[in-house]
């Protein structure tokens, strides 16, 4: 076809077909001269309060609200809009940083970690239902960052002592350290001053104490959400094991039933895959853990150590909550070794009680029996006790109890009855519990409401519970019985014992049968 009948069949002109002849690409679409705006005349002026920004401080640098402000006071820009100013200062604040050289490019670069070098650590939040109450809790993650093998424990608190005890849980189970370094936010726990803007930091006594007993090596990271950015392969895996594991929120009674369950799960997490790896987290675990270096021969004592002193209601505080001693040690120091989920308390090298640690704080948690040598001699304290009301919430002080109790009293009276009770708990110092709610249980049903014969019942449970070839207890010389004999006046209350005299007749046969010597006279 001619040129003209190209101009006449597609309706354009000579150029256009001469251009069309020449290339089969159409050329780029020419860009439109901007448009003016009423802002124009005054971004020289937003420019120059950007820049300024640059070297402010931090606290005291321009708001959209305050330049446009500025404008309109110095400037008198009343033909211009909030808007206006808020999206030209979106679009040319970066720019400005990035030719001062300060701006931030949104990247990550990928990274290559060598087996058995590096490490990350950190704590997240979770929500747990604890005895049927929703409580905070804190997941630890210990994460090695080649294999992707993560070791999880569940604590009260992220205090010090449970970061040591989650490192230890952790190296025990991963069977080594890393050679390399183990990346850290600045938690509290190991960190206690951050120096300026530098990687150099105080760390805290213990923690430079507990990295030189394992060998650690620490690689703190920048403060804020920077930091995260440079341990992300943590910070992922504390969200995924809380997003597939603790959806929906578990419901246990202790924290010691849930971190079986999460041993468990970081078990079957070793057959996951991590994106698009060829290979299992456990097979490259498997490669990686003869690399670790062995875990030193000593332990490392992780828990704090404070000597508190008891005071008159029997109780230590510890970290803002009160715990209960025996009564005897009112007035003395005692030593408190505190764990990230217990605690424990030693008079001299005596262990005297062993608490679970209160998450809450300013709470109490009292066991009744330190308080029974006491309430022997004040028997009318018992009703209104606390350490009463947290034992029925225990379920160590059970409604057989009660009603052994308002038997006695209806039989003895109000304070011998108690007494007798009184009695009666401190067997349990002797005794199992099983052992002795069936003691008083068979004594409520034959009425012998002392203790004497809660202590006789409860023996019988206890020689019925154990087998036929169970061999007996040796009685050694100083030593003496579990029980001593009932008195005369405690026997002159038991019902009647219509039991059979026991009889030796059935022994006669293995006697010998000899004839009479006929010169015997």
């Amino acid at each position: 076809m001619s040129v003209r009948a190209l101009k006449r069949k597609y309706g354009v002109g000579y150029e256009t077909v001469q251009r069309a002849l020449a290339s089969s690409l159409p050329e780029p679409r020419k860009k439109m001269r901007p448009r003016g705006t009423r802002l124009d005349p005054y971004k020289p002026v937003i420019d120059a309060i950007l820049t300024a920004d640059l070297t402010a401080p931090r606290k005291q640098r321009h708001t959209v609200k305050r330049i446009y402000d500025r404008l309109l006071d110095e400037h008198d820009a009343v033909d211009i809009s909030y808007q206006m100013v808020r999206g030209y200062v979106a679009d040319r604040r970066p720019e400005i940083r990035l030719q001062a050289g300060k701006g931030v490019v949104d990247a990550f670069v990928p990274q290559t970690h060598k087996p058995g070098a590096e490490a990350e650590v950190d704590f997240g939040d979770v929500t747990v239902k604890l005895a049927g109450e929703l409580v905070t809790c804190y997941l630890f993650a210990f994460r090695l960052s080649y294999s992707g093998k993560a070791v999880h424990r569940i604590f009260a608190s992220a205090g010090q002592e449970a970061f040591f005890e989650g490192h230890v849980h952790a190296l025990n189970v991963l069977g080594g350290v890393p050679t390399g370094s183990v990346r850290y936010d600045n938690l509290r726990a190991a960190v206690a001053q951050v120096l300026g803007l530098s990687r150099r930091r105080v760390e805290a006594e213990r923690w430079t104490a507990f990295r030189s007993h394992y060998g650690l090596e620490a690689f703190y990271c920048q403060p804020g959400i920077r930091g995260a950015h440079e341990k992300g392969g943590v910070e992922g895996q504390i969200g995924w094991f809380r997003r597939n594991h603790l959806v929906p929120v578990p419901e246990v009674d202790t924290l010691a039933e849930l971190n079986a369950m999460i041993d468990r799960w970081d078990h079957e997490d070793d057959a996951r895959r991590i994106r698009s790896r060829p290979r299992t987290i456990g097979e490259y675990f498997t490669a990686e853990q003869p690399l670790l270096v062995p875990l030193p021969e000593e332990p490392f004592e992780t828990g704090r150590l404070s000597t508190p002193r008891v005071d008159r209601y029997s109780q230590i505080c510890v970290r803002m909550n009160r715990y209960s001693v025996p009564v005897r040690l009112i007035g003395r120091t005692v030593r408190v070794m505190l764990h990230a989920s217990e605690l424990v308390v030693y008079d001299g090298r005596e262990e005297v009680a062993r608490h679970e640690r209160l998450i809450a704080r300013g709470a109490t948690r009292l066991e009744l029996h330190h308080y029974l040598e006491a309430l022997v001699r004040k028997p009318g304290a018992l009703p209104g006790a606390t350490a009463l009301d947290q034992a029925r919430a225990a379920g160590r002080f059970t409604p057989i109890h009660d009603a052994w109790w308002q038997a006695a009293v209806k039989a003895h009276g109000e304070r011998e009855g108690t007494r007798a009770l009184i009695e009666v708990l401190l067997l349990s110092r002797h005794l199992p519990h099983e052992h002795l709610i069936t003691g008083l249980a068979s004594a409520l049903k034959t009425g012998a409401l002392t203790a004497d014969a809660v202590a006789l019942e409860a023996r019988k449970a206890a020689d019925a519970d154990a087998g036929p070839d169970d061999p007996p207890q040796p009685v050694t010389p100083g030593s003496q019985p579990r029980f001593a004999p009932l008195p005369a006046a405690v026997r002159a209350h038991l019902p009647p014992d219509r039991r059979p005299l026991p009889s030796v007749a059935h022994y006669d046969q293995l006697l010998r049968l000899r004839r009479p010597d006929p010169t015997t006279p």
